[in-house]
């Protein structure tokens, strides 16, 4: 019985230590490219990052697509380790093309590495909360945050800022410290109509509508509140044209059972059964390459990291301005808008600089005025977990890179 009232007064100790630490939201609107701001003139953005820290931008991991950086974003770990390569990808352990619609996989613990920071909390006994973000519905109760819900884009987003304000108004026994929100534009309306266009423009005033809200509604609750923006990846116009587009099954036998074909549009993962066909397909490739760039993956750039066993044994890179259809070329050119806009994602941000995101923090523990140049989406983790005051785990970010933002 000694021992049972010992550790319920410990845990209890530790429960309420944890209260008395600040807290944090991460805030990501999906496809807000780093100029938006600069483009658009977003009022409550403006006077957000006024009264803040800003970096010039927010570089995603490769591939820049919506999956693998908000997972990035949680881990401080890169796609090529912390396993979600890209939006779609073979496993060949579990002989499964995992797919972000895929619900039953989206759900499969086995598929998401690394320690997100909802978990770390848990770890270290403070709760967290998520509406909506990459891998916070896993099926395993532990690697969930302690509030969530399951991803719908049909919720109203003002709802969505009111659940977040309302966590905070909870008795500070229930209340997370660690809250993710997540929007799913402007990146609808930089896919349809491209990253110049009005309805872009509209979406982008949108997000600063509930900005304007979630602030106000963080200020009344009177608690020491950090707010984290971020986005996942930018936007690149392209023009619907037929030669904007390469169209894989005129460079892949479709029928060939022996190819795993996963395409992507900015890339295309290759998986083989054999060495002797990876071989044979790669040179065939090579003799093709037009506005794309084939490689092996013994050669993709080191700082890609990408060398996860889900990843293809052969990319298809297409060229930034270009982008990879699956289907016949006269069944694209019966149904596309020529001459029309459209905006995509998921090149090597490397070579183009309009996949960069943001970055803008605000609170307590950030330095107000300051700046800091473009960095990787891994080193956001080790600031929050700084902020919560958390152990690091093992991960790629590194919590020197974002200090200038911080103040104690």
């Amino acid at each position: 019985m000694r021992n049972y009232l010992f550790a319920a007064t410990l845990l209890f100790s530790l429960s309420a230590l944890a209260q008395e630490k600040p807290y944090v939201i991460l805030v990501s609107f999906d496809g807000f490219r780093h100029d938006y701001v600069a483009k658009y003139n977003p009022p409550n953005f403006r006077r957000f990052i006024s009264n803040g820290a800003q970096a010039e931008a927010i570089i995603p991991s490769f591939p820049s697509k919506t999956f693998p950086n908000h997972y990035a974003i949680v881990t401080g770990l890169n796609p090529g380790n912390h396993g979600l390569v890209d939006n779609s990808f073979y496993d060949r352990a579990s002989n499964q093309f995992y797919g972000m619609r895929k619900k039953e996989l989206v759900v499969d613990p086995q598929y998401y590495g690394g320690v997100p920071l909802w978990e770390l909390a848990k770890r270290n006994n403070m709760k967290s909360a998520s509406f909506f973000w990459v891998g916070s519905e896993l099926s395993e109760e532990q690697r969930r945050p302690d509030y969530y819900f399951p991803f719908d884009d049909t919720v109203d987003p003002r709802k969505r800022v009111q659940q977040v304000v309302d966590w905070l108004k909870l008795p500070a026994a229930d209340r997370p410290h660690m809250i993710t929100l997540y929007f799913s534009f402007p990146d609808h309306e930089g896919h349809d109509f491209g990253p110049n266009a009005i309805e872009t423009q509209h979406a982008v005033l949108r997000a600063d509508s509930l900005l304007g809200e979630l602030m106000a509604g963080v200020k009344a609750t009177r608690l020491p509140v950090n707010v984290v923006l971020v986005s996942d990846h930018g936007m690149k116009e392209l023009l619907v044209e037929e030669q904007t587009f390469i169209f894989v099954d005129e460079l892949i036998n479709r029928k060939d059972r022996t190819i795993k074909l996963v395409n992507g549009g900015t890339q295309t993962h290759l998986y083989f059964d054999s060495q002797h066909k990876k071989d044979s397909v790669f040179t065939l490739l090579k003799q093709q390459e037009k506005n794309f760039t084939v490689l092996k993956k013994e050669d993709y750039p080191a700082q890609w990291h990408y060398t996860h066993a889900r990843v293809g044994d052969v990319m298809i890179l297409a060229q930034p301005g270009f982008y990879i259809r699956e289907g016949t070329r006269e069944r694209f050119l019966g149904q596309a808008k020529l001459g029309t806009k459209m905006g995509v994602h998921g090149y090597d941000p490397a070579t183009e600089r309009d996949m960069y995101g943001i970055f803008y923090a605000q609170g307590p523990h950030i330095k107000k005025g300051s700046k800091v140049n473009a960095f990787q989406n891994i080193h956001v983790y080790p600031l929050i977990a700084k902020i919560l005051g958390l152990p690091l785990p093992v991960i790629d970010g590194k919590e020197e890179v974002l200090m200038g933002v911080y103040r104690k």
